[in-house]
C-alpha cells in the first residue's frame, strides 16, 4: 500500500510540474510601467519591442507580450470593488479616462416641427396613449388604430345619412375620400417640415398657377390644355379666327417591317456616309500639286538653280487641278544660257 501511494504523489507532482510548465504565473514584471485604463478594459504597453525575439518567432512573441499585457489589466480590475449579485461576483469598473474616435460623427437633432415648437412655447407636453381603448359597444378592450380597431371601416356596414346632406350621395365612398384626404394633409405637411428644415421656400397648400407673359408661353399652354383630352384634343372646338396649330414636338418616324432591298442598302450607305464624316477628309488634288511642288524644288536644288519668282503653283478658279502659272517672256530676250527665241 505505502509504495501504491508514493506512486500517486510522484504522479500527482508530476502532472502539477507538466501543469506549471503549462500555465505561466500571473505576476508581471516590466521595466517601464503599463499605462491602464479599466474603464475601457484597455492597456497599452510603452516598453520597447526586441527585435531579435520578435524576428525569431513573430507569432509567439507578439502572443507572450498580448498575454502579459492581458494579465496585468485583469490583475487590476481584480483589485477594485466587488460585489456579489444572485451568486454572480461584479465588479464596479470606474469611469473611462482615455478618449476613443468615433467611427461615426454625432448624429444631429432633428429640427423641430410646427408643433413641436408650439407645443414648447406653450408647455404642452406629450403624453403617452394607450394601445388598447374600451368598446362600448361591444363591451372589451380593441386596439386604437389598425385591424379590429374601433374606427375599422370594416365594421361600419351601415351609416346615418346626415339631415343636411343629399340623400343619394354615397357616404362610405364620401368617408373613404375624407380619409385619403386626411392621409394627404399628413404627408403634405411632413414635407413642408422637411422642406422647412431644409431653409427651403415653401408653398402654400393647393397648385399655385404660373403667370405666362410671354406669347409662346400663352400658345403652348393653350396647345396642351387642347390636347389632353381623351381625343387629343381632334375633336376641340375652335375659334373663329384660331390659326391652325403646328405640331408640337417630334414625330416618331418607324422603318417598314418587310422593306425593299435598295431601300436598306441606301440606309447602310447613309450610316457609314455619317460615320465616314466623323473621320478627317483627305484633299487629294492638294497633296498632289505639294508633291509635284517638292519634286521640283529637289530637282532645281540639284542642278543648282534658284526658284524662279515668276513660277508658282495655284489653284485655277473653277477647276479641281492646280496648274503651274508661267510669266510670259518678251519676244527676243536671251535665255539663261545665252540663247535667243
Amino acid at each position: 500500500m505505502a509504495s501504491n501511494s508514493q506512486h500517486v504523489v510522484e504522479n500527482v507532482l508530476k502532472q502539477t510540474a507538466l501543469l506549471e510548465k503549462k500555465l505561466k504565473t500571473t505576476e508581471v514584471t516590466k521595466d517601464i510601467d503599463v499605462e491602464l485604463d479599466p474603464g475601457n478594459l484597455l492597456s497599452v504597453d510603452p516598453n520597447p519591442i526586441n527585435v531579435k525575439e520578435f524576428r525569431q518567432n513573430r507569432e509567439a512573441f507578439l502572443k507572450s507580450v498580448a498575454r502579459d499585457n492581458t494579465q496585468l489589466l485583469f490583475n487590476n480590475i481584480w483589485k477594485l470593488p466587488v460585489e456579489r449579485v444572485d451568486e454572480v461576483i461584479l465588479v464596479q469598473i470606474p469611469d473611462a479616462t482615455t478618449n476613443l474616435p468615433r467611427e461615426k460623427h454625432v448624429p444631429k437633432s432633428n429640427p423641430l416641427t410646427r408643433w413641436e415648437q408650439y407645443s414648447k412655447v406653450k408647455g404642452i407636453h406629450k403624453r403617452k396613449k394607450s394601445r388598447k381603448v374600451w368598446d362600448e359597444e361591444e363591451k372589451k378592450w380593441v386596439p386604437r388604430w389598425g385591424y379590429g380597431s374601433k374606427n375599422d371601416e370594416e365594421k361600419d356596414w351601415v351609416l346615418e345619412v346626415p339631415a343636411n346632406a343629399d340623400p343619394y350621395e354615397d357616404q362610405f365612398m364620401k368617408k373613404r375620400k375624407d380619409k385619403k384626404e386626411r392621409v394627404a394633409k399628413n404627408e403634405f405637411q411632413r414635407l413642408r417640415n422637411i422642406a422647412r428644415a431644409q431653409k427651403l421656400k415653401i408653398p402654400g397648400q393647393g397648385v399655385k398657377p404660373k403667370t405666362l407673359t410671354k406669347k409662346p408661353e400663352v400658345s403652348m399652354a393653350i396647345q396642351a390644355a387642347k390636347q389632353s383630352t381623351a381625343s387629343i384634343g381632334k375633336f376641340e372646338r375652335k375659334l373663329p379666327k384660331e390659326k391652325p396649330t403646328r405640331q408640337m414636338g417630334k414625330k416618331r418616324k418607324f422603318d417598314p417591317v418587310c422593306g425593299n432591298m435598295a431601300d436598306e442598302r441606301s440606309r447602310e450607305t447613309a450610316i457609314l456616309n455619317s460615320m465616314n464624316r466623323k473621320k478627317p477628309q483627305i484633299d487629294v488634288t492638294k497633296a498632289v500639286n505639294k508633291e509635284i511642288q517638292e519634286d521640283q524644288d529637289y530637282q532645281r536644288a540639284q542642278k543648282g538653280e534658284r526658284k524662279k519668282p515668276g513660277r508658282s503653283t495655284k489653284k485655277a478658279k473653277g477647276s479641281k487641278k492646280a496648274l503651274p502659272t508661267v510669266k510670259k517672256r518678251k519676244s527676243g530676250g536671251k535665255s539663261k544660257k545665252g540663247k535667243s527665241r
